[in-house]
């Protein structure tokens, strides 16, 4: 991407103050990451057709890889212009699932289509969450209204496609549509992100191999999928398409701009008590352990230890867990604090409350690590966004932050569980104290980003799957 233009950046500087307080005030809500993987993973699976599917637009999406900010172009979603979609989320929160339907749902809009939402569990009590993301949907033009009664059921019968999102969204179609089921299967498109076991039960899934199309993140979960329905289930998967997604154009445009990024990093820094100097390993995960936080406190102390043994001249490290919530005080974020207090190095971790924006904090740390455990990520989105950063990335290797980090060239990958403990200290150590090892490693993420992982990529290979979906709808009523 281009700089902003002089005029651009001399408003900028004026506006980026009152940026930060807005910003800065909603760091009592959800982490807003989503999720990405890697083009060239091969995947042999006959029913996974985005291979076939991006072949036929490559070189116009090589062409849109290298095209300017500033440009307008076309939406390869375009042709979604009028078409009536039904969205429905199993929840509404600021975790991955419900905002990448909500960042779809603005992109169809913004092409013309009419975009109805429904949230199929929500809070029994008033939620200021769910208030506030309610808010911004009906502002972008998208309808909110409840999941249960008879507007639902007219919605899903009149919509030219239904998008159910995540697994557990499968429960809305007989608690709702009852009879009416089969109707509606036919124009379903099955947006799929866990990669969680207790998610494969019957009852959400079973009219899964009836549906027009599953869309999943990342080859790693798709074949999962397959897998584990046919062998637990006894059930076949759809047509599936695996869809790599990309950052928003949003993220991109605060990661280009070098007065932000700066502005950010010292009032993050100064907040935190962190010098300049000084480097930051980060996690931004929600604390849990499926996210490795434990594990990550364990190496940054191994590394500190390591520094101190092999006299190391470096400047102060620093660990930021991004992800923290006050309120809760979980038993396993209790048990974190503890181990920082018994390691006696409080004065270099930092936990930081559950925040809406990231951009803050990629601008000021110096290494992201993705530490999921088990299975891993099944998308992964920080990951792309710190690569937006130019970060270097330091993940597990499993999942999709396999097809996202390219291990020795945009990030250094190890192994998951206690084994890996010692690996990433390593690894932490090894970018403390070679400076041009982790530039080179964070410039070469950005140009990974740049060639496959920005909104236009993500709009194209939706745009192909939609077209598909939507033929199919066709035949088939």
């Amino acid at each position: 991407m281009v700089r902003q233009s002089s005029a651009w950046m001399s408003m900028a500087k004026k506006r980026w103050p009152l940026m930060i307080l807005a910003l800065f005030s909603l760091s009592t809500v959800m982490v807003f990451f989503m999720r990405a993987a890697f083009d060239s993973c091969n995947n042999t699976s006959s029913t996974t057709r985005n291979e076939d599917l991006e072949l036929q637009d490559k070189e116009r999406d090589r062409i849109q890889s290298s095209t300017q900010v500033g440009s307008v172009l076309p939406s390869p979603l375009k042709f979604m212009k009028s078409k009536l979609v039904l969205m429905v989320s199993h929840e509404l929160s600021l975790s991955g699932g419900p905002l990448l339907l909500m960042e779809l749902a603005f992109l169809l809009r913004g092409v013309g289509a009419e975009v109805f939402w429904i949230t199929n569990q929500k809070p029994a009590e008033p939620d200021q969450v769910v208030y506030s993301l309610e808010s911004k949907m009906l502002d972008r033009g998208v309808q909110v209204f409840s999941a249960k009664g008879q507007r639902a059921i007219n919605t899903a019968l009149k919509a030219d496609l239904v998008i159910l999102n995540t697994a557990v969204a499968g429960k809305w179609l007989d608690d709702v549509l009852k009879e009416k089921v089969p109707r509606v299967l036919p124009k379903v498109l099955w947006w799929i992100h866990e990669m969680r076991g207790h998610y494969f039960k019957v009852e959400y899934v079973k009219h899964l191999p009836f549906v027009a199309g599953a869309m999943i993140d990342s080859h790693t979960t798709a074949e999962y999928w397959k897998n584990r329905t046919r062998e637990r289930l006894g059930i076949k998967m759809p047509e599936t398409y695996v869809v790599h997604l990309g950052n928003s154009k949003e993220l991109t445009e605060v990661a280009e701009d070098g007065v932000a990024k700066r502005v950010l990093c010292e009032h993050v820094r100064d907040s935190l008590g962190v010098k300049n100097e000084d480097l930051i390993f980060a996690i931004i995960n929600s604390v849990s352990c499926d996210k490795g936080q434990d594990l990550f406190l364990r190496s940054f102390h191994e590394s500190l230890q390591l520094i101190q043994e092999k006299k190391l001249q470096l400047p102060s490290l620093h660990a930021v867990i991004v992800g923290s919530d006050m309120n809760a005080q979980t038993k396993f974020e209790t048990e974190l604090r503890k181990f920082v207090m018994e390691k006696k190095i409080q004065d270099h971790v930092h936990f930081v409350n559950k925040t809406l924006t990231v951009a803050p904090y990629l601008a000021a740390i110096d290494v992201l690590v993705q530490n999921s455990q088990a299975r891993g990520e099944c998308f992964g989105r920080i990951t792309i966004e710190a690569m937006s950063f130019r970060l270097p990335v330091l993940g597990t290797a499993a999942g999709g932050t396999m097809e996202i980090v390219v291990n020795g060239t945009t990030g250094l990958l190890h192994p998951v569980g206690k084994e890996g403990v010692t690996p990433l200290a390593n690894n932490m150590v090894r970018l403390a104290t070679h400076v041009e090892r982790r530039l080179t490693l964070g410039k070469k993420g950005y140009e990974r980003v740049k060639e496959r992982f920005l909104e236009h990529h993500m709009a194209r290979r939706i745009a192909l799957v939609l077209k598909e979906v939507l033929h199919k709808s066709k035949i088939n009523s």
